[in-house]
């Protein structure tokens, strides 16, 4: 079987992109692994997939972390997606809509900036104090579409984010499916950066649109800011979250961000 794909980033976290909407790619956990391999594959993060809405929105997303699993949503993914969707396109919408298993997302268009409308968070919690590689840690955590933990730490760069998020993404306290594991520094008030290690890559990424939302929503709640706040990401962009506050929860999240187009390409299976 012979596949043809995009290739695309988002903040440097990397994409494999598929045309689904005919249903012929039909991808085990196994392939889906291989095609992310970066040895012998294309080389990738997570890999989407573009299929026929079934609720009504104008596509559904299904996204796929390198391990081969599926998750319910990515942010950097879904803001690829939507560039790549919208390209499938007659036209070129303002917006577009999706379907993922977190809910439907909306994205509106700026060049090569991508606003997403998320679903609202949900599930926030903490401060819980686990040990972590010895040290003690503080981790508050909210469901931004898949599970995120976020520790504040003095100099987010001096971090072992591999050594430290593999222990809490294993952890007891995220039994059964484990979370994603967010180092943030405060630079100032609305101003962060932010390590994430990733489940499903089982490593560190360069950026993790959903682990952007949670820490910059986390820190807002803590510091009692209106937004939007920023974060900058491993891989060197700075993303923006803005979001409405409703008494302690948060609603009309929206992440902004570029997706960019890397090449096309085809692979066989």
């Amino acid at each position: 079987m012979e596949l043809a794909f995009t290739k695309m980033n988002g903040a440097g976290n990397d994409f494999v992109v598929l045309d689904n909407r005919h249903g012929a790619n039909s991808l085990d956990s196994q392939q889906i692994a291989m095609i992310c391999d970066r040895h012998r594959g294309v080389g990738a993060d997570g890999l989407l997939l573009v299929e026929p809405a079934q609720k009504g929105a104008d596509f559904r997303m299904r996204y796929f972390n390198s391990d081969g699993g599926e998750a319910e949503m990515c942010g950097n993914g879904a803001r690829c997606f939507a560039r790549f969707a919208r390209a499938l396109l007659s036209a070129a919408p303002d917006r577009i809509s999706f379907e993922t298993a977190a809910g439907e997302v909306v994205a509106r268009f700026a060049g090569d900036l991508v606003s997403l409308r998320m679903s609202d968070p949900v599930a926030r919690s903490g401060p819980l104090d686990l040990v972590l590689a010895g040290s003690l840690r503080a981790l508050h955590s909210l469901n931004t579409g898949v599970p995120h933990a976020v520790a504040f730490v003095g100099d987010v760069e001096s971090m072992d984010v591999v050594a430290e998020g593999r222990e809490a993404r294993h952890h007891e306290a995220f039994t059964p499916k484990g979370t994603n594991v967010n180092f943030a520094q405060v630079i100032e008030p609305g101003s962060l950066r932010l390590r994430t290690y990733e489940r499903g890559v089982e490593g560190e990424t360069l950026a993790c649109g959903t682990g952007v939302c949670a820490a910059a929503l986390i820190h807002a709640g803590l510091a009692g800011l209106a937004g939007p706040v920023s974060v900058r990401v491993r891989g060197g962009d700075t993303l923006s979250v803005a979001f409405r506050r409703v008494g302690e929860n948060f609603t009309d999240v929206v992440l902004t961000g570029p997706a960019d187009f890397v090449f096309e390409g085809r692979i066989s299976l």
